[in-house]
């Protein structure tokens, strides 16, 4: 995972301090871009271990359009609890958005759209899906972060052609988010692209603040400083990266949409969603600031 580890050092690096919402400071910098080619193995980040469940449940959860977190409660999956309203409602969930986008003719499923466009016409250059709707993320206490995603297919160096995916992020936690978000958009492209027949190829990320949470010169909020565990992050070897095996269910869009609707329980959930040869070192716990 070099690309992480770039990243991280770019911003311990060149990061300048800012104040924000949540009264912890970052280091912060403007514009971060990298690719990740998925064929060499799956970025599950190894210098600390990541709960691969929960990548799973989360994203099945923004695929499935529910608007409340009762299927990542059922998994065990808290992420998004602090942002939930007393009935588990999260207005401005990710899934919500791609499932049914409001507007004036009614509400929009991206996500359907852009895999009967690719099975229909590959080479179109406006697959687009957006989280961002003004009047949902204005008022929101947690708008999408990483809020547009594009889909874009090439040929490979085989003449094979091959399904890219590039999403664009306003505000990205280093240390807590991006290991979560590098996986996610990588389970997401696969599953694209067996959906509308096509090899998996390269994931790119563009970062707008790419942040790293620290104490503050006095030396107060150092209970959210992540610096000293993203530096004992940087000091161990990247183990070779894990292999996803997709059940056949979950190889069409169909598929998924009837194992949703079976809600089964975890262990039958994720026996569709193997990662085979996952030996990262030790968890490196962060602090989140909400």
């Amino acid at each position: 995972m070099q690309a992480y580890q770039d990243i991280v050092r770019h911003v311990l690096a060149h990061g300048v301090r800012k104040p924000n919402r949540t009264g912890v400071d970052t280091l912060s910098s403007f514009h971060l871009s990298y690719l990740i080619p998925v064929h060499p193995g799956f970025p599950l980040l190894t210098t600390k271990r990541i709960d691969w469940t929960n990548i799973v449940v989360e994203n099945l959860w923004f695929l499935s359009g529910e608007p409340t977190i009762r299927l990542l409660r059922k998994h065990g999956c808290r992420f998004w609890e602090p942002w939930a309203d007393s009935e588990g409602r999260v207005p401005s969930a990710y899934g919500n958005l791609w499932r049914e986008f409001p507007g004036h003719g009614g509400r929009v499923d991206q996500i359907a759209w852009v895999v009967a466009e690719l099975r229909r016409n590959p080479t179109s250059r406006r697959l687009v899906v957006s989280a961002w709707a003004p009047e949902n993320a204005h008022p929101s206490a947690l708008p999408p972060c990483h809020f547009t995603f594009v889909l874009n297919v090439q040929s490979g160096v085989d003449g094979t052609p091959c399904l890219n995916l590039h999403v664009t992020q306003r505000s990205c936690d280093i240390a807590l988010g991006l290991p979560y978000n590098i996986a996610g958009y990588a389970l997401l492209l696969h599953l694209l692209a067996a959906w509308s027949g096509l090899a998996p190829g390269t994931m790119g990320h563009t970062l707008v603040d790419a942040h790293i949470y620290t104490a503050k010169p006095d030396g107060s909020m150092r209970r959210y400083d992540h610096i000293p565990g993203l530096r004992r992050q940087l000091a161990r070897t990247p183990r070779p990266l894990p292999r996803l095996k997709l059940s056949e269910q979950v190889r069409s869009f169909e598929g998924l949409g009837a194992l949703l609707r079976e809600d089964p329980d975890t262990g039958g959930l994720m026996r569709h969603f193997r990662l085979d040869g996952y030996d990262p070192a030790p968890a490196i716990r962060f602090r989140v600031a909400v």
